[in-house]
């Protein structure tokens, strides 16, 4: 093996012409010499002194030509086996695994030649003796880099020409059986071929007779056609293809979608425009147009400033057609929809904040949507239509504007709300909303406190302010008069006092003072009509007030037991129980008495205290003066167990001895009260709830009001317990929840792989709250295109219910009954086959909604995916064939069918 050679060298072509010597000698008896030295002068004696009169000059005698054709920067080159010097010629040449250098130009090849008059080097591949290939010529310059089994390339013009050349561009890889090279940015392909699959063999194939590269720009070519597996697919043959390499956004047309629906007929979803206007600024226009008439327009600019703010707005318009003109059911119906999303940045402005969250519209627009669903923006610029909206019955939007003072003890924030029910139509504003806080303040406390102080240093007091105004109308019938005879507007202090006491033993003392004052703008009169048989209403407008005071003491503590096993090596070790029980003593005056009335509520003779500040901004104070006795007990259960002994490393919760904590009951516990003043129904109902993790899998929460008083039969309390009698019962439960959910899957194929799914998913930190639930939704909605093909199989369910009694607008209970599951999972037939599906049932109707199943086909460089919708209010189908990369997300294949299903 020999020893690389490295050499370097500047070429010329007889740079160098023959001169005089630099340093000339001279006599004094030269008479043509005359010394131009300061140093040396003649004076009148003959004699040579020095001489600071005169300046010393120094002439340069170097004077080399350069020549014309010559390079501007050095040549390094290496050659593993040997170099032969032909100098007569003046010509280069090199063998074994040779590496030449020239600025940013680095060109390897098996051996090489270069001609020092042209200025050119010439590469070629080689094989062994048994046809093998040892190596091609390889020139990488700026992100260009071509693989060729031979090339020629000029050092000073920079322009090459090679043959059976690969080389990337961006996403593409290329291949030509000619290439032109005319500089660093520019390229010319006879005969190629270019494509996203990253195989020697690719999986499918642009191809064209000429194509121009523009570097990080554009892809230009003449009549280009498909090819599968190497097959062309002979129908499609593009007149001209332009394939943008560019990064980052650009902007362009963006291709529609080919779909059918049962009500519309045939459509083009999504045809439209993505502009970008500024680093900052950007807009999207879409257009869905169907052949029975409907159509639908949307328009999606966004913003951003960087560490600042940023934003997307989205205007949607519906014009729906069902059925044609003459026909007995035609309907037209035009409709809109807004959503506006705004984030700032924390670190722009520390301690204010601002953000929106807007969702408003037609409420036909929800249940007449042709796509049965809105544009997402935050797939990117070209956006995706996702979040079913027919299952959708509330909208709500909030803006908040928030101001923290840094280093003082109070905050703002600014909240404008809304709500809309899409089957009511009504709309509810709550405008502004403002809300002041103080945060505690100790004003006996010194400014420099040492030890624990005096127990009245500990003294508290804070406030909290807020002012709000609401106001209602239907959506149909919208007018400002309506919207001005809504409006009532409210106020509410808040003043608490509270003393932080010093822990006797293990006993928490906590008293408390707290005193409320409310501003109404309207009261509500109500009386029995025993002609009409109903409770006639009337409103009154002004300005009124009310107030409430409340003191109370509260006692705390923790009490902790443990069973310890006697066998050290029993699975179990230890069952830890701790118990917080809580006591209260409260006091309220009766200052709300004078706007209650007992009212009569039906024709049976029921009477019911109503308040006049009913259905106000803030509602109205409890009735009554008590002395309430508070209890409660919360309950945490946990167990030490032994780890598995094939454990091969320690866990996070294990300790030295090997032992794990596991949690049995998260929290169990009940809450109530006992108003020793009232005049009736002194024991308040009882809350209790429960929480637990089994098997660090299920998780399991519930919840429940217990109410200790009989009722009559129509649902009206009797001042009776439910246990005096002669049937024994500790109560009625009026409402309560359930909620179980679980998931399971199996690990991961590769551990790698799996890591840095979740290490992308992590960019979703960066969405606001609508764009992070537009993400999830249109996930659900296409959940073919997000299949993990690392994880063999997963599933999870969730189940809830919930149940609760309600008073009706005839002053009647119901009660009322909900009990739902969702469920969703998949898994492999094949590493390349994975079918799935997700629903949610309705258990109280015994219905399903909403039901998907999908099946796909991961192929490499593309993915197929089949959505199938059997029933629900829109059952369709869908086939899709897109490839995986970013620059060809919209060369989708796609076939969707709709129905409408008008029984649901």
């Amino acid at each position: 093996m020999h020893s690389p050679l490295y050499y370097s060298f500047a070429t010329s072509a007889d740079t160098t012409q023959p001169s005089r010597d630099t340093v000339p000698v001279h006599t004094l008896a030269d008479s043509a010499y005359v010394p131009n030295d300061s140093l040396l002068t003649n004076d009148s004696t003959g004699m040579l002194h020095t001489d600071t009169s005169e300046k010393r000059v120094k002439i340069d005698t170097f004077d080399v030509k350069i020549s014309k054709d010559s390079i501007d920067a050095p040549v390094n080159y290496m050659a593993l086996d040997s170099m032969v010097l032909d100098v007569a010629a003046k010509k280069l040449y090199l063998y074994g695994e040779t590496d030449v250098k020239y600025k940013d130009v680095n060109l390897t090849a098996p051996e090489l030649s270069f001609d020092q008059q042209t200025n050119i080097v010439k590469a070629k591949m080689k094989f062994d003796t048994t046809g093998k290939v040892l190596g091609q010529a390889k020139l990488v310059q700026g992100d260009i880099t071509t693989v060729s089994d031979s090339l020629e390339f000029n050092f000073k013009s920079q322009k090459g020409l090679s043959h059976s050349s690969y080389f990337q561009q961006g996403e593409l890889y290329n291949y030509a059986e000619s290439v032109k090279k005319v500089d660093a940015q520019t390229i010319y392909a006879l005969r190629g071929r270019f494509t996203t699959c990253n195989y020697d063999t690719p999986h499918f194939a642009f191809r064209a007779k000429r194509i121009k590269y523009i570097s990080q720009k554009v892809a230009v070519t003449g009549p280009v056609g498909v090819e599968f597996e190497g097959v062309p697919v002979l129908p499609i043959i593009l007149p001209f293809g332009m394939f943008p390499m560019k990064h980052g956004r650009q902007s362009g047309i963006l291709p529609p979608q080919l779909t059918v629906t049962q009500d519309y007929g045939l459509g083009l979803e999504g045809l439209g425009y993505y502009k970008v206007i500024s680093d900052n600024f950007d807009v999207t226009t879409r257009f869905d147009i169907y052949s029975y008439g409907s159509w639908r327009f949307n328009l999606t600019p966004t913003y951003r400033v960087r560490y600042k703010y940023n934003g997307s707005l989205n205007f949607s318009y519906q014009n729906t057609h069902f059925g044609f003109k003459g026909d007995a059911d035609y309907n037209k119906t035009k409709s809109f929809f807004l959503t506006w999303g705004h984030r700032t940045d924390s670190k722009a402005r520390p301690g204010v904040s601002f953000s929106a969250n807007v969702q408003a519209g037609s409420s036909s627009y929800t249940r007449y949507n042709p796509s049965n669903a809105i544009l997402d923006q935050s797939n990117g610029a070209g956006g995706s239509y996702s979040q079913p909206l027919s299952f959708t019955n509330q909208l709500s939007s909030s803006i908040s504007y928030q101001k923290s003072w840094i280093g003082k003890p109070y905050n703002l924030s600014v909240n404008m709300n809304h709500s809309q029910n899409t089957q009511t139509k009504i709309v509810n504003l709550n405008l502004p909303d403002i809300n002041f806080n103080v945060t505690t303040l100790y004003p006996f406390q010194p400014k420099e406190m040492a030890g624990s102080g005096k127990w009245y240093q500990k003294l508290g007091v804070g406030y909290t302010g807020s002012a709000r105004g609401q106001a209602s109308f239907y959506d149909t019938a919208f007018s400002w008069q309506q919207l001005v005879d809504t409006f009532q507007w409210g106020a509410q202090h808040n003043i608490p006092i509270s003393l932080a006491l010093p822990q006797l033993g293990p006993l928490q003392i906590s008293p408390g003072f707290s005193y409320q004052e409310r501003w109404y703008s309207q009261k509500t009169f109500r009386s029995w009509n025993n002609t009409t048989r109903k409770i006639d209403t009337t409103l009154q407008k002004g300005f009124y007030t009310a107030r409430d005071i409340s003191m109370s003491i509260s006692f705390s503590t923790s009490m902790f037991g443990t069973l310890t096993m006697k066998n050290k090596n029993a699975h179990i070790q230890a069952i830890r129980h701790t118990m917080r029980p809580q006591f209260s003593i409260g006091y309220k005056p009766d200052l709300s008495k004078s706007y209650y009335r007992n009212t009569q509520v039906d024709t049976l003779g029921h009477y019911m205290m109503l308040s006049q500040f009913d259905r106000t901004t803030y509602g109205s104070f409890g009735y009554g003066r008590s002395g309430s006795i508070g209890f409660g007990i919360d309950n945490f259960l946990e167990m030490k167990v032994r780890a598995k002994k094939d454990t091969v490393s320690k866990q996070a919760d294990e300790d030295d001895e090997g032992l794990k904590k596991v949690k049995i009951i998260d929290g169990f516990g009940f809450t109530g009260s006992y108003n020793l003043l009232a005049d009736s129904f002194k024991l308040s109902t009882i809350n209790i709830y429960a929480r637990s993790t089994l098997f660090e899998k299920i998780n399991i929460t519930a919840s429940a009001t217990l109410d200790p008083y009989k009722v009559d039969k129509l649902g009206y309390r009797i001042n009776q317990y439910a246990w005096q009698g002669d049937r024994f019962s500790l109560g009625r439960i009026t409402n309560g929840s359930l909620s179980v959910s679980t998931s399971f899957k199996s690990k991961a194929k590769d551990p790698k792989k799996d890591k840095k799914v979740v290490n992308e998913y992590d960019n979703y930190d960066n969405l606001t709250a609508d764009e992070m639930q537009q993400q999830m939704e249109y996930i659900k909605r296409n959940p073919s295109e997000f299949v993990d093909f690392n994880i063999p199989w997963s599933i999870n369910l969730s189940y809830s219910l919930s149940f609760s009694q309600q008073l009706q607008s005839d002053y009647t209970y119901k009660t009322r009954l909900t009990s739902s599951m969702n469920f969703n999972g998949d898994f492999s037939l094949t590493e390349k086959w994975k079918v799935g599906a997700n629903g949610y049932v309705d258990v109280t109707n015994f219905k399903i909604p909403s039901f998907t199943m999908y099946i796909t086909r991961e192929m490499h460089c593309w993915q197929m995916a089949i959505n199938v919708t059997p029933f629900g209010l829109w059952p369709s189908f869908n086939i899709s064939l897109y490839p995986k990369s970013g620059m060809l997300r919209d060369l989708k294949i796609n076939r969707t069918r709709t129905f409408r299903n008008f029984s649901n």
